[in-house]
């Protein structure tokens, strides 16, 4: 059993998304300290891409802004090391497949296992083609995180039957990014993923305000907020960090 459980055990996890080195590195190692200080479950760290497809426009302009700022893949190893100081919650890296094939699979996983990433998330990859990273993700202890989205269908059971740390159920079609509603039918997907699996479940895509952050926490075991940290990131530039320890606390008090 992975590092991952930690987050899901007895409790409902919230999970934080936030770019790295995003607006700058020194500024994005203390938010992501800020955010497991102020009670986040587990992190995920989004790494920096030119194309991120599956993002909307606030998480585009985060990986554009740390980009911009210098950040590659090296430095994100070298900045999750600086988090790994303080911090000993589960962390999971968020990527596209084509950085981890340019960067070399073996490579990026051994680096990014060192640096002490427990996992990886890796949106455009489907679950048919997985094994390829999944195999050498095993090879150096990360697990290599499922996605479920409500077009999956016929297809949620077996996905989940094979899952590792934990599942991302998907709350709605179409890029990342605040939603005032979401209505996906979750109670359903999540009913058969637990027919499937003891792997936990955690919904994410939509979710902003303490209020969804409760509701969703009643149907699955996490819930994952990224565009709405984003945001204060992109708003408060150098002060964002006790702004997102503020907002962690109020997103954890709702739940």
């Amino acid at each position: 059993m992975s590092n991952i459980y930690k987050a899901f055990e007895n409790k409902k996890a919230f999970i934080a998304f936030l770019t790295a080195g995003d607006p700058d590195f020194e500024t994005s190692v203390k938010n992501f300290k800020a955010v497991a200080e102020a009670g986040a479950d587990l992190i995920e760290i989004g790494i920096p891409f030119s194309d991120p497809i599956a993002e909307g426009p606030v998480i585009q302009e985060a990986d554009i802004r740390a980009l911009e700022a210098g950040m590659t893949t090296d430095k994100v190893f070298d900045l999750l090391k600086e988090v790994r100081k303080d911090v000993d919650i589960p962390i999971v890296f968020m990527t596209y497949a084509n950085p981890v094939f340019h960067y070399g699979a073996d490579r990026f996983f051994k680096n990014a296992s060192e640096a002490g990433a427990d996992g990886i998330i890796i949106p455009d990859c489907p679950f048919e083609e997985r094994h390829e990273f999944d195999e050498v993700a095993a090879k150096y202890g990360m697990d290599f995180i499922s996605m479920i989205a409500p077009t999956s269908e016929d297809r949620i059971k077996k996905i989940a039957s094979q899952a590792k740390g934990f599942i991302y159920v998907v709350s709605s079609l179409g890029v990342t990014g605040v939603r005032s509603e979401i209505k996906t039918d979750l109670e359903s997907i999540v009913k058969l993923i637990k027919e499937a699996t003891d792997t936990p479940a955690a919904i994410g895509f939509g979710i902003s305000t303490p209020e969804q952050a409760a509701k969703m926490s009643k149907v699955a075991d996490g819930v994952i907020v990224g565009s709405a940290m984003v945001r204060i990131v992109a708003s408060e530039g150098v002060n964002a960090p006790e702004k997102l320890a503020e907002y962690v606390r109020e997103m954890k008090a709702g739940m």
